[in-house]
């Protein structure tokens, strides 16, 4: 029998001797509420430990002399507050070695006890009965803070988690402001050249060609190039810098993306008519060098940004971190904004979203404490979201993993980090409520005090320090267009199907190379058609039908 423990009483939790698990809740206090109860279970702490092991994805991080991998400064407080002893059942480095390991694992059905996993192999287990069923733990053992996070969502987490009505994982939360893709510009430039902010597709060109023919960096060179284009042309759920989805947008095409198109029917984004008519302007701004013409041949892309031979690129909110801090280190009279564009026809900023989570927190089935997953997860969310009550033993952490050259997260057993969908814009806004004297700034989190004094050094000490400018600009500028008005359009379906195994790679490989060809006028547009008709017989409508098929069964 294994006892919980809190300060304010016991919980015991009596473990059957099958595969059955009983768990026998004593209130803290006979006047307790529930919520109060519920949380005091949520964080009581074994007594004794239990042993959890867990497959872990190291980072290149320096230990205190005497700690081990799975027995450190931080393991060892994750212990004292859990009652939870964390073992390492094997270790990868980095995230394609610990994808492959993992694969091999459940193969051999050879599993740690709780691990993360991506959405195929969350699915892959879920179809074999290898993970537990967390749906009678989640109630009980979840905090009321990972609650709110997943509750944010709108319930998309939690049944992106859900089989069946069945809880099988604790899912990630994905930032919503990650997902849009928008102009960073050289304001700078534009004052010179008295020229408007863009908006529209033809003020990005008009733009493009006076930064080109205009030297508004006055050097007496014709060296400003266009826009900066990433050869991965589009991103699919993970949006990075210098991609074209906003072009795409301002058609209302979403490539790699599977969408309802108006008619309600289930369609791969990269293959509609809309994403014709954006690669057609793409093809001829190719050739009028709105968009850079070497940008196949650039082996770092990077290079024009921190030469600043361009004053325009596409990229998402956290640009100023990278690439545009390095603009500034080179030129530190360059003043880069942020506006959502380009906008379609109607004037409105169009953008596609994310999906909610695409990483899921599992237990192995058998496990004898499931909830143990639950207990690690509300105490390392409460650390990362600066809510620990433990104040002078948390500052000690975050010092020594100072100290050590790092961030304290380095050093969690797991990656699974929530925040609440809207965290961009709530850190901007308190961030302009303290510059505005609204809040005080001594009882700041951590995290928002450090922002909030790298943007008063910013502000007295303009780009003297780097990382400042960068903290600030992205929270102030990229913050603030997060909140502007916009039409999200959301994907219907991610993962795979059965069919997509065989046939993904190659459509995927026609895909980029077709779009790339067009664009670089390598071949007409009416290419698209044959295109679109190779992609279908090429195992393409078999997949639409699957996905179609799986999109419709989950909306019942």
């Amino acid at each position: 029998m294994v006892a919980l423990r809190n300060k304010s009483g016991w919980r015991r939790l009596v473990v059957g001797c099958a595969c059955a698990a009983i768990i026998t809740i004593v209130p803290a206090c006979k006047n307790g509420q529930p919520s109060e109860r519920a949380e005091n279970l949520a964080y009581a702490a074994y007594d004794p430990p239990v042993k959890l092991s867990i497959a872990y994805s190291y980072s290149d991080i320096t230990l205190p002399e005497g700690d081990l991998r799975d027995n450190h400064f931080l393991t060892r407080y994750l212990q004292e507050q859990t009652g939870i002893e964390v073992k390492y059942d094997w270790e990868a480095g980095g995230e394609e070695q610990y994808r492959s390991m993992l694969d091999l694992a459940i193969r051999s059905n050879d599993l740690p006890d709780v691990f993360i996993v991506t959405r195929d192999q969350f699915h892959s287990l879920m179809e074999r009965d290898m993970i537990e069923d967390l749906s009678s733990y989640y109630e009980p053992y979840a905090s009321e803070l990972v609650k709110s996070i997943y509750d944010a969502t709108g319930g998309k987490a939690i049944k992106e988690a859900s089989e069946d009505g069945k809880l099988f994982a604790m899912p990630n939360v994905a930032i919503e402001a990650d997902a849009p893709t928008y102009v960073w510009v050289r304001q700078d430039w534009l004052d010179k050249l008295k020229l408007s902010p863009p908006r529209t597709l033809d003020d990005l060109a008009h733009i493009a060609h006076a930064f080109m023919k205009g030297d508004p960096d006055g050097n007496g060179n014709a060296d400003t190039i266009g826009i900066p284009v990433d050869t991965q042309l589009v991103f699919g759920e993970k949006i990075g810098v210098h991609g074209l989805n906003g072009i795409f947008s301002a058609y209302h095409a979403f490539p790699k993306s599977w969408i309802r198109d108006e008619s309600g029917n289930v369609v791969y984004g990269s293959i509609t008519p809309n994403a014709k008519r954006a690669l057609a302007l793409l093809a001829q701004w190719y050739q009028e060098g709105v968009i850079d013409k070497q940008f196949v041949l650039r082996k770092d892309i990077t290079d024009v940004i921190e030469e600043n031979q361009t004053g325009i690129i596409f990229g998402p909110w956290w640009a100023p971190y990278w690439p545009l801090s390095t603009s500034v280190a080179k030129d530190t009279k360059a003043e880069w904004r942020v506006f959502a564009a380009p906008v379609d026809d109607m004037g409105t900023f169009v953008t596609n979203t994310s999906p909610t989570t695409d990483r899921y927190l599992v237990v192995r089935k058998g496990y004898a404490h499931p909830e143990a997953a639950l207990k690690l997860l509300n105490v390392l969310t409460r650390l990362e979201r600066n809510l620990d009550p433990n104040v002078k033993q948390v500052e000690k952490l975050r010092a020594t993993a100072s100290q050590l050259g790092t961030q304290l997260r380095s050093y969690y057993p797991f990656d699974l980090l929530l925040d609440y969908p809207d965290a961009i814009e709530q850190r901007h806004d308190l961030l302009v409520k303290a510059l505005a004297g609204e809040v005080n700034s001594d009882e700041l989190d951590p995290d928002s005090k450090s922002l909030y004094e790298d943007t008063k050094q910013e502000m007295e000490s303009p780009r003297k320090n780097m990382e400042a400018w960068s903290a600030s600009q992205a929270y102030l500028l990229g913050g603030a267009v997060s909140k502007q008005p916009m039409v999200k359009k959301e994907a219907v379906f991610y993962g795979t199907t059965p069919s997509m195994d065989k046939s993904w790679p190659a459509l995927q490989q026609m895909e980029h190379d077709t779009y790339l060809q067009i664009i670089t006028g390598e071949i007409p547009i009416d290419a698209f058609e044959d295109f679109v008709t190779r992609w279908k017989a090429g195992g393409g409508d078999r997949i639409t039908a699957e996905v179609t098929s799986t999109v419709d069964a989950q909306a019942k």
